[in-house]
């Protein structure tokens, strides 16, 4: 009992011994970090995938309206699953505003390093050694380049993923739990760190630790791919297995042969640059939680699994960063490793981190800034919009937004949209300025007034549609004519 006590006694104290320092420079890094995403939104490089997808959404939430896609005709629940996303619909409710979802990810993403403090605290690190620790979380690359690749929600919950693992190491299974439940309720995919944290308890021979966490693995995935998946995408199950992982149910030998071998290899050597140099054979143990999510980026059939660009990697940057306190814990040198490391971080970061895009690709559409904000602004509420993948974030509050895909149906009158807002001479991810052409010599066709720029952005309107297509309960607004 003493004992138990005691463990209590040092918990509490680690939990109340965090340094003011630490909250301003993790308050002052997250400013940071949703500037630089903000800046990115202003210079028309968000996308509709996925800030003007979660966007869209939590404006639905917002006005009480089912949030289903206009983009996938998809439910927000039937994404991934993320019931935790629906308090991003009660703050756009008080203010609607993608800042929200910029300013949320960039602050919980910047604020990880408070629970990796307690971690560092707990395995009885020294301060200089704590500090060494939080700055290689914000020297992850992969941390800053999520902050800039739009916005997911996953990021909301890296605190408790930290703070979970400090849970289970301090005997807090209840608090342990909870954080395990708040970790699914923001994206399926994190079943496969709590699966992790299952195999990792097991090897430990903490089995009802372990009987717990792989229970709930196990009974979160088949609730969302037996019940909740088919019940709103009409019997279909979960979307990214089947695109990503249909490739699998070939032939062994033909799978092997599919597989990217060097993208994988070159992926693994980037993901353990920044720490693997203080890891030891203990981190081992903490590394291990992320075998089920390294397996699945090097599976998939998209690339994008396994970069350090986008958001799948990004529990494994907490898993680095909590292996290097593990393996700290058997450095007696620190006075030589503590430069030495924190250098290599920030070379590290240099070379994988991205922020010199602001001084080259994100600058590209400058130009164009006065004549889209023109555009914008002859926009109505209850237009119906179809336009560019960089344009969708910026209109995402309104029922019906899209971008011509590929395979875009392109009968406007069929499909009712009203408005074209297009620039064949860019025409922004996942479209091509031939589609773009075809949809607006369409509109002139059919007589909608049309208006270009002389970058080549065009706005075509229905003026016909409006009355139609009003939503119910809202006053229809005075018709301008477009020149």
């Amino acid at each position: 009992m003493n004992g138990l006590q005691t463990r209590t006694r040092n918990n509490r104290s680690q939990l109340g011994s965090t340094p003011a320092l630490l909250i301003v420079l993790s308050g002052g890094i997250g400013l940071i970090f949703w500037c630089t995403s903000a800046i990115r939104h202003g210079l028309l490089q968000s996308n509709a995938y996925d800030l003007g997808l979660f966007d869209q959404w939590a404006w639905l939430i917002g006005t009480g309206a089912t949030p289903i896609s206009s983009m996938e005709q998809v439910h927000v629940l039937a994404d991934h699953g993320a019931w935790m996303f629906y308090v991003a619909g009660w703050a756009y409710r008080l203010l609607p505003s993608v800042q929200w979802l910029l300013a949320s990810q960039a602050l919980a993403l910047s604020f990880t390093a408070i629970p990796i403090w307690w971690l560092s605290r707990q395995a009885e690190l020294s301060l200089r050694q704590c500090w060494l620790v939080c700055g290689l979380w914000w020297l992850q690359p992969v941390v800053f380049n999520v902050v800039l690749f739009d916005f997911h929600p996953e990021t909301w919950v890296m605190p408790a993923f930290a703070m979970a693992l400090w849970a289970e190491r301090a005997q807090r299974p209840r608090l342990w739990f909870l954080l395990l439940v708040l970790m699914l309720g923001c994206r399926d995919g994190l079943v496969l760190i709590t699966a992790g944290m299952a195999l990792n308890l097991a090897l430990r021979r903490r089995w009802r630790w372990s009987l717990v966490a792989g229970s709930l693995s196990l009974g979160w995935l088949l609730m969302l791919s037996r019940w909740l998946y088919p019940m709103m995408r009409n019997g279909e199950g979960p979307k990214a297995a089947a695109q990503m992982f249909g490739h699998l149910s070939a032939d062994p030998l033909l799978i092997l042969k599919s597989l990217d071998w060097a993208g994988g290899i070159e992926y693994l050597v980037l993901l353990c640059l920044p720490c693997i140099w203080l890891w030891r054979r203990a981190s081992l143990s903490t590394l291990l939680i992320g075998l089920p999510l390294v397996l699945v980026n090097l599976l998939s059939a998209s690339s994008t699994y396994r970069t350090l660009v986008h958001h799948y990697s990004l529990p494994l940057a907490v898993l680095a960063v909590v292996g290097s306190i593990d393996g700290l814990c058997h450095q007696h040198r620190l006075r030589s490793v503590f430069p030495w490391t924190l250098c290599w971080a920030v070379a590290c970061w240099l070379a994988l981190a991205k922020p010199w895009f602001f001084a080259g690709p994100y600058l590209q559409r400058l130009p164009q800034l006065t004549e889209v904000r023109e555009a914008i602004a002859m926009v109505k509420p209850n237009d119906a919009v179809i336009t560019t993948s960089y344009l969708v974030p910026q209109l995402s509050h309104r029922t019906a937004v899209a971008f011509p895909k590929k395979a875009f149906n392109k009968d406007l009158n069929a499909m009712g949209w009203t408005l074209l807002l297009l620039n064949p001479n860019d025409p922004g991810w996942g479209s091509t300025g031939k589609l773009q052409k075809q949809l607006l010599s369409q509109a002139r066709d059919k007589s909608w007034a049309c208006h270009q720029w002389a970058s080549g952005l065009s706005l075509c309107r229905d003026p016909d549609a409006e009355e139609r297509l009003l939503p119910a309960g809202n006053t229809p607004t005075d018709r301008s004519q477009i020149q």
